[in-house]
């Protein structure tokens, strides 16, 4: 387990091995990581499905409009919503898409994330400057390498519940 040295800017995912623990860095992006938070603290993250898992690459998950669903349809579905809050701008930063760390995901526009974001299973420095990094994993990295394969996977891994570590 990991010190909590700013419970209001740590998230807890709980997965179906453990829980992750990430580190948000309002520093650097604090759009996103407040949109994070907003999101966690109204529930709209629980049981939401990771639809986006690439060996050797990410995993991505966060769709809150379809990414709850069980039926097929809705589960090809996912990945293309987000959120009822409005798009959040593009917060670069210098940080690099290193193992671990999280990143917005978003579309082509470079101001069009939301509430979906990705854990990088190694560095991607590729995505350097092209998408917000916004926390680090500190703990549960083993969780994540755990999380199942597919775009999206037959029987997607979800997220049990996602909290802010100041209210758990």
């Amino acid at each position: 387990m990991a010190e909590i040295k700013d419970p209001e800017n740590t998230i807890l995912i709980e997965l179906k091995d453990g829980t992750v623990t990430i580190e948000l860095l309002p520093d650097v992006a604090p759009k996103h990581s407040e949109r994070m938070k907003e999101l966690a603290r109204s529930g709209a993250y629980d049981n939401v499905c990771f639809h986006r898992v690439i060996d050797g690459f990410m995993a991505q998950t966060g769709d809150v409009e379809h990414g709850d669903m069980e039926d097929g349809f809705n589960l090809r579905r996912a990945g293309t919503g987000g959120s009822d809050l409005p798009d959040l701008p593009a917060e670069f930063s210098k940080l690099p898409h290193d193992r671990g760390t999280l990143g917005a995901a978003r579309s082509q526009n470079p101001n069009s994330a939301n509430s979906q974001f990705f854990i990088n299973f190694k560095d991607n420095h590729f995505l350097n400057g092209q998408y917000t990094v916004y926390g680090r994993v500190i703990s549960g990295m083993e969780h994540v390498d755990a999380i199942t394969r597919g775009e999206p996977p037959a029987n997607p891994d979800r997220m049990i519940s996602v909290k802010v570590a100041a209210d758990a």
